[in-house]
């Protein structure tokens, strides 16, 4: 059992050694079309992020009590929904001098109730940086507007955390992709490698002899490679004593 293991490897070891420009033509190509496009064609995406808390009024914040704390956690699905209303893209399109419409607005915010809190988070994704940061701004005011408008009684509401100019972009994660695109670029090579070498059922080496046709070697003729014997005549006319003479 254990010369057979030793056997598959040594075969895998000797196809993997075969095909080894291949395969790493394959990973290296795979690389270099993931990184060109990462840090040359895509261009970055960045985000920006607002967080708002949703109370009481603040006259009654002081009889603040379990049950309105329940009561606020699960309206503030209600608040989410409206802030992703069309109504309120509407309102900060017009805010934003109509550079987009109220369909591309709600395509580029993101409205997450936090879990088991009263806070509600809005995060805008643009191409250009100050963009990001422009849009949040203009969905908060709206929604802020909207939202008193449609629960003039429901509560305070109040940001917590202004929008920013984010420095850096969420997308493309460069290095993730490089690393992504090596190891499918291994893998495909390798499966390919595998599957040529099922397809490959001709024989060139003793040991192909000895498997395919259950045959003994009893003899092989060596390769002649010296330039020089390719520009005289036969090899058993020039080298009398040589092992392709002797063949």
């Amino acid at each position: 059992m254990e010369e057979e293991i030793t056997l598959d490897l040594r075969d895998l070891f000797i196809m993997l050694k075969k095909r080894v420009k291949l395969i790493v033509a394959i990973t290296v190509a795979c690389t270099l079309f993931s990184a060109i496009l990462s840090f040359f064609i895509i261009k970055p995406t960045f985000e920006s992020r607002t967080s708002i808390i949703v109370g009481k009024p603040q006259e009654t914040e002081s009889k603040l009590n379990n049950n309105d704390v329940a009561m606020y956690q699960k309206l503030i699905k209600t608040y989410a929904v409206i802030a992703k209303s069309e109504r309120v893209a509407q309102n900060a399109s017009v805010k934003l001098g109509i550079k987009y419409t109220p369909k591309e607005i709600q395509g580029m915010i993101n409205v997450t109730p936090q879990q088991d809190t009263q806070v509600l988070e809005i995060k805008a994704e643009n191409k250009d940086a100050k963009e990001a940061a422009a849009i949040i701004d203009a969905v908060t005011s709206a929604f802020v507007e909207e939202s008193k408008a449609s629960f003039p009684t429901g509560g305070t509401i109040e940001v917590l955390d202004r929008a920013k100019v984010p420095e850096k972009p969420i997308k493309p994660k460069k290095a993730i992709n490089v690393a992504i695109a090596f190891f499918l670029g291994l893998m495909v090579s390798v499966g390919l490698a595998f599957v040529l070498e099922y397809m490959d059922k001709t024989i060139k080496t003793e040991e192909d002899v000895e498997r395919y046709l259950g045959l003994p070697v009893i003899g092989i003729i060596p390769k002649q490679v010296e330039e020089t014997q390719k520009k005289h005549s036969a090899v058993s006319m020039s080298r009398v004593i040589s092992k392709q003479a002797e063949g």
